[in-house]
């Protein structure tokens, strides 16, 4: 154990080093016409930043009293070693220079070097470094997403080298596919605003990959334990609506009025899917829960995701009503099989990305289905197909990989006294 503590002390000292090696002056020209845009940009992407803490206390809210540390600290510490991995690689495999649409180059920006310089091919209206510190965010959060599904039984070190695999060789390519100028599913007209397809579709299905790679839990089907702390649920869900907003919002790229429209159907859509939610739960007998108002809440966020700034504030409606009923019913069959996803999050963001994607095609504004086109609605369907194969099976094999440098799983005996204590030495009182 004190021999892996060692080796990622040499990995982590050796990017320190890097740092000093490749180090330069950064000449970052601001226009003071677009200080407007700027200011915007700095904000959302604090927002965006302020999501993944959001995330930690609404999974760790959810979970058995025993795992509420180790379930936050899951989603907290891709906060470091994400944003450590994106400046070393990750934002150059994301928005590099193409190489054939299907990965960026990983020189272009390695160590963020030339990060100040202007690129052509994305035409970005702020500064590259800024552009890259907001993207930095989405790909902190995407891994954390995952953690809901193997919580309470996954090895620590185990999910740290998932984590940098996943980042590298899914969440880098599928961003530089959607959201590079020349990544083939952007020159395809697939639409994903602010990331239903780039984030939720595929933390969905690599949430799947690992629910089926840990197994089941121990507990898993006995007795249902009630959520550590409920209260901890409405704080994380408040945080993740206040954050989604620059998530949404600032994937505008500017104070401008794709921003206001974003800003409005996302707040719409998660208002009408939460209440839309609980109605359904009171339709199956069901007490109203503050937990099922927050997951409902959740899943509107997460199907307007991707159509924010293409479509109405009266289309949002039908979609955050949408896609409460379709992924509440998947989640209600879901249940049943022997799929131990322990927080849901293939039914909330796997399914409300996958709806998100495909009503997109739909209401988009000039380019939908109801404006009599069909080739934005086919190519999100071909769109959707690549992504699922690609991150579900990609995410499976790193699993395996991932299986095969160390133990992916905790023991029983870790798992049945919790993880906080056997692990980090932590307890909640």
């Amino acid at each position: 154990m004190k021999r892996n503590w060692y080796l990622t002390f040499t990995l982590v000292g050796i990017v320190a080093l890097l740092g000093v090696i490749t180090s330069s002056d950064l000449n970052i020209s601001i226009d003071p016409e677009n200080a407007a845009d700027i200011t915007w940009m700095l904000t959302s992407s604090c927002l965006v930043f302020f999501m993944t803490p959001g995330l930690s206390f609404f999974y760790g809210g959810l979970v058995s009293q025993r795992n509420v540390i180790s379930t936050m600290l899951q989603s907290f510490i891709a906060l470091g070693l994400i944003s450590i991995l994106w400046i070393v690689v990750g934002f150059s495999l994301s928005f590099g220079d193409s190489f054939m649409g299907f990965i960026g180059d990983p020189t272009q920006y390695f160590m963020f070097t030339n990060i100040d310089q202007y690129n052509e091919t994305l035409g970005l209206g702020i500064p590259l470094l800024l552009f890259a510190l907001f993207q930095l965010k989405f790909a902190i959060i995407t891994p954390a997403i995952t953690t809901g599904s193997f919580a309470e039984r996954i090895n620590f070190s185990a999910y740290l080298i998932f984590m940098c695999l996943f980042s590298l060789f899914i969440y880098c390519p599928l961003a530089h596919w959607t959201w590079h100028p020349s990544g083939f599913l952007n020159q395809w007209g697939v639409l994903d605003f602010a990331g239903g397809a780039v984030v939720h579709i595929s933390a969905g299905f690599a949430a799947l990959a690992g629910a089926l790679v840990l197994g089941r839990r121990e507990k898993h089907k006995e007795k249902e334990e009630n959520p550590a702390n409920v209260s901890y649920v409405l704080l994380g869900t408040g945080m993740l609506w206040f954050g989604w907003f620059g998530f949404n919002s600032g994937s505008a790229l500017g104070a401008n009025s794709d921003a206001i429209m974003a800003f409005a159907t996302t707040n719409t859509a998660s208002a009408i899917s939460m209440f839309t939610w609980i109605i359904l739960e009171g339709m199956k007998g069901n007490k109203v829960k503050a937990s099922h108002a927050c997951i409902g809440a959740v899943v509107g966020l997460v199907v307007i995701t991707p159509a924010a700034g293409f479509v109405s504030i009266g289309q949002s409606l039908f979609m955050g009503f949408t896609g409460a009923i379709i992924c509440n019913l998947f989640l209600h069959y879901f249940k049943k099989s022997n799929i131990d996803d322990t927080l849901d999050v293939f039914a909330c963001h796997g399914m409300g990305g996958i709806v998100g994607l495909l009503l997109t095609g739909i209401f988009a504004k000039d380019v939908g289905l109801i404006y009599g086109e069909t080739e934005t609605f086919t190519n999100h369907i071909y769109a959707l197909i690549i992504i699922s194969i690609f991150t579900f099976l990609g995410s499976y094999l790193l699993y395996k990989i991932t299986a095969f440098i160390v133990p992916i799983r905790v023991s029983k005996e870790i798992e049945e006294k919790g993880l906080d204590r056997a692990v980090h030495g932590e307890f909640v009182n």
